[in-house]
């Protein structure tokens, strides 16, 4: 399959080492596409839920690809989000073209992206830890029951549902923190002249032009690979959501073992010698 060419992809919320982590997914779609960049824009991995009996191969093959991605010269910005935190101990750590970062602005086409993941408008992130890292496990619990039941569901022949996604459509204070999170980064993107504003963290794929009586911006959310499958891509002056579900060539992509190791693999262990040693210095 041939690779399509996109100037800018943003992926986030991967929750790489949970259950409802969907790798392989994640792995075709990296496969069917030639980024010049590279966005993961936080909970790439999920530390707050990794455990060691549960990392399975399939997301250790994301993680060197994207390896093999750096180490092919494409530019790769980890963005920290709130699942990987710990990540934020080393912003600023910077090899050839990959960089750790809490934000960028990027320019594009003459046009400003200011790029983030979004937990700093989570209240419940900045008072009440705690109940955050609680409502993340039974978010893990209920995607793992989801699972199982679209698998009987599929047995029968019924299409898939997501609980998830209908327990925010009902509930009236998941609505308001989704519409108060979304005008609230764009209503800053305004104030501070920036084009577009893209984040993640509320697992809610989204494009449109937010306007204010200050101005207007362009609100991105790339979504997420537990439940919706999304990225976002710019390409041609243009961004758009893309939708695994919809990508049917992409479906199709085999994956082995060669996956595991980049092209190159001297600089793939190269990257990794000097991240560690950059990292512990």
């Amino acid at each position: 399959m041939k690779k399509r060419d996109v100037e800018v992809v943003v992926v986030s919320d991967l929750h790489l080492g949970t259950y409802g982590c969907h790798a392989e997914e994640i792995l075709k779609y990296l496969k069917s596409v030639r980024p010049q960049i590279l966005v993961l824009n936080g909970d790439i991995v999920d530390i707050w839920q990794f455990r060691k009996r549960y990392w399975p191969k399939s997301h250790m093959k994301v993680v060197k690809y994207v390896m093999g991605l750096i180490a092919k010269g494409v530019q790769v910005y980890y963005v920290t989000g709130n699942h990987d935190e710990m990540m934020r101990k080393f912003v600023g750590f910077e090899l050839g073209n990959f960089r750790i970062v809490n934000k960028i602005v990027l320019e594009i086409d003459g046009r400003k992206a200011w790029i983030f993941h979004g937990d700093v408008f989570d209240v419940t992130m900045q008072h009440s830890k705690w109940l955050a890292k609680l409502g993340a496990v039974g978010y893990d619990i209920l995607i793992f029951i989801n699972t199982l039941v679209n698998f009987c569901s599929r047995l029968i022949g019924k299409g898939k549902i997501s609980f998830s996604k209908r327990i925010k459509e009902k509930v009236k204070s998941a609505v308001k923190f989704i519409n108060n999170f979304e005008h609230t980064a764009a209503q800053i993107a305004i104030a501070n002249h920036y084009d577009y504003v893209v984040c993640g963290h509320i697992h809610q794929p989204d494009l449109r032009e937010i306007k204010t009586d200050k101005g207007k911006t362009m609100y991105l959310n790339s979504g997420d690979w537990v439940e919706n499958l999304t990225a976002l891509e710019y390409n041609n002056t243009q961004w758009k959501i893309y939708r695994y579900s919809d990508d049917y060539m992409t479906h199709k992509i085999q994956l082995d073992d060669a996956d595991e190791m980049p092209d190159n693999e001297v600089l793939f262990k190269k990257l990794l010698v000097e991240f560690d040693l950059k990292t512990n210095r």
